[in-house]
């Protein structure tokens, strides 16, 4: 796992660094996931020469960070995120976050537009709009009920299931997350002014289509809904079109970012 070169960051990783890219690409793991998950997705965005520079969060309590106490309050996550990424606003910032990390995203990104740093986008994957009632108690579950509910999802690797002492080693971060998004309550009237891409799977047992398309009333800024094959994690195995998705919602919002940016020269001379 590669730390952030010369800006020192716990909460952030590069697996595929380009200190070139026009754009940053902030990535939030799903609850339970670490940075790690998103590697396949920084290779891919590398080899298929994507000019964005992909930094994926790595939450407390698992892998490197496996001795830190987890969180199990998703403001308190935003706020610290939104801090660790100061230095990295260096040039426009896109966030991309599944399941949990989309709502986590949303939070991060309207900390951002409140210190007068608007993203240019978010890419809300496989997660229900932050206004959507949710389940409540799957966090209060036994450690046997929660393993049924991430066996029913298939979010965690199937060695990892097979690996009894491995998994309860992960059931502490698995339920400090279950708990910040069952707890998660969207503040009434919060909206974002950039623009949001959802994402869902076409069979996604966790989210459907109404509750994804909810996500256009979280924004001003315009909203797109993509449906792809698969179920809750679809990502990797849709890897291509994400892809696809994620270069041209890019391109599209750097050129509108560009354009406001740019001064009327027919105002500016009277024309």
């Amino acid at each position: 796992m590669t730390a952030l070169n010369e800006k020192s960051s716990r909460w952030l990783r590069r697996f595929h660094a380009s200190d070139d890219a026009a754009v940053r690409l902030v990535c939030l793991p799903h609850a339970g996931g670490s940075a790690t998950a998103y590697f396949p997705f920084s290779r891919a965005v590398a080899e298929g020469g994507l000019d964005a520079d992909v930094i994926a969060v790595q939450y407390p309590g698992r892998q490197d960070r496996r001795d830190e106490q987890c969180f199990d309050d998703l403001a308190a996550m935003a706020d610290v995120i939104a801090d660790d990424l100061g230095p990295w606003i260096d040039r426009p910032v896109a966030l991309f976050g599944h399941s949990m990390g989309a709502t986590l995203g949303y939070e991060v990104a309207c900390r951002l537009e409140a210190r007068g740093a608007r993203p240019l986008g978010l890419f809300a994957s496989a997660c229900p709009a932050p206004s959507v009632p949710r389940p409540e108690d799957v966090h209060e579950l036994g450690d046997d009920g929660l393993i049924a509910a991430l066996k029913e999802m298939s979010g965690t690797g199937s060695a990892v299931f097979g690996d009894d002492e491995l998994l309860r080693l992960v059931l502490p971060a698995v339920r400090g997350d279950y708990t910040a998004v069952e707890t998660y309550r969207h503040e009434p009237g919060l909206a974002l002014d950039c623009p949001v891409q959802v994402l869902l799977g076409a069979d996604d047992p966790v989210v459907d289509l109404a509750e994804a398309e909810a996500w256009r009333g979280h924004t001003r800024g315009g909203c797109a809904v993509k449906v792809l094959p698969g179920g809750h994690f679809y990502l990797n195995a849709q890897l291509d079109g994400v892809l696809t998705t994620v270069a041209a919602r890019l391109r599209d919002w750097r050129g509108e970012a560009l354009a406001s940016a740019t001064p009327d020269l027919g105002r500016l001379t009277g024309e």
